[in-house]
């Protein structure tokens, strides 16, 4: 049994391999091609933090693989009445075969894989957002091929897709600067993970110089609308504009994990401009994760993964 709670619980050749799978189902999907190795299988989605993409990603990828999602809130369980995540997971994980969690603290993650005996899957938590990253990963690839020895900038906070940005460069071999006020770094922990590979940049415009992608966040997450004027006021010039796109590789692309605030943390000609594949990515959360529910859910025999060529 594996869980995916972070990136690194993958190898670089396992990312790989999913990368590739995921492009085979989006393909396999868009030909009309019926593709059911789920079936009679359920994942439970517990969301301690409400999501579009998220949620609709799981449930339509569930359905497409011939399986059932179940949405799972705080409200409608008792976790929302305080019962120990311990006893959750070891009562949910009994009845389905995976189950994916949005929440705010890594830790309630980390305590419930400990207690599961189904795979579990980081949906989204303060520390990293894995899923994101496999659909950024994908769409890149889709694009402009291997992302190994390329360029990555990432401008504003330091934050949860940061980490999971970092963790990749490290893992997959690729150059990653990220521009950010002081007092909005990413964890020294786990920019220790990213190596020689990761830069930091006191300057957005000097991080995006020469890079392939650049790419960024909201100023104040779900759980931050209280600090939202003052990240205003920290991360003036961390905009993404069309100046700052002009810095980077003439054939740069542009990302965002959305939901995207215009005109704060990137100009609304950027997001809807012709470097822009946000609606690619936005759709490849669907087939990288459907790749995941695979890799996670079929026995390795009769899993969908090949060694590298």
């Amino acid at each position: 049994m594996r869980h995916f709670l972070t990136l690194r619980d993958c190898s670089a050749d396992e990312i790989h391999q999913l990368l590739r799978r995921a492009t085979e189902l989006r393909d396999m999907h868009r030909a009309g091609q019926l593709h059911q190795p789920l079936q009679g299988r359920v994942l439970g989605m517990v969301f301690e933090k409400s999501s579009t993409r998220t949620r609709v990603s799981f449930e339509a990828g569930m359905a497409q693989l011939g399986g059932h999602a179940l949405f799972l809130s705080p409200r409608d369980t008792q976790l929302g009445r305080g019962e120990p995540v311990e006893d959750t997971a070891r009562v949910i994980s009994r009845m389905v075969d995976a189950v994916m969690i949005r929440t705010f603290g890594h830790d309630m993650l980390e305590r419930f894989a400990a207690y599961s005996a189904a795979p579990v899957i980081n949906g989204l938590s303060d520390l990293c957002h894995p899923c994101q990253l496999l659909a950024d990963l994908q769409t890149f690839t889709e694009h402009r091929g291997p992302i190994t020895d390329r360029r990555v900038a990432w401008i504003g906070d330091g934050n949860n897709m940061c980490h999971s940005w970092i963790e990749a460069a490290g893992l997959l071999g690729f150059d990653l600067h990220i521009a950010a006020p002081p007092g909005y770094r990413p964890e020294a922990d786990i920019l220790a993970l990213g190596g020689e590979r990761v830069q930091l940049f006191d300057d957005a415009y000097a991080a995006a110089e020469g890079a392939d992608l650049v790419t960024t966040d909201v100023w104040a997450s779900m759980g931050q609308e209280s600090e939202q004027a003052a990240r205003e006021e920290a991360f003036r010039g961390f905009c993404v504009t069309e100046s700052l796109m002009e810095c980077a590789g003439p054939e740069a692309l542009f990302m965002h994990c959305l939901p995207a605030h215009r005109g704060e943390e990137v100009e609304a000609a950027v997001l809807e401009g012709s470097q822009s594949v946000v609606w690619d990515e936005a759709e490849n959360r669907l087939h990288a994760q459907k790749a995941l529910l695979e890799f996670l859910m079929l026995p390795p025999e009769n899993g969908p993964l090949h060694p590298a060529d």
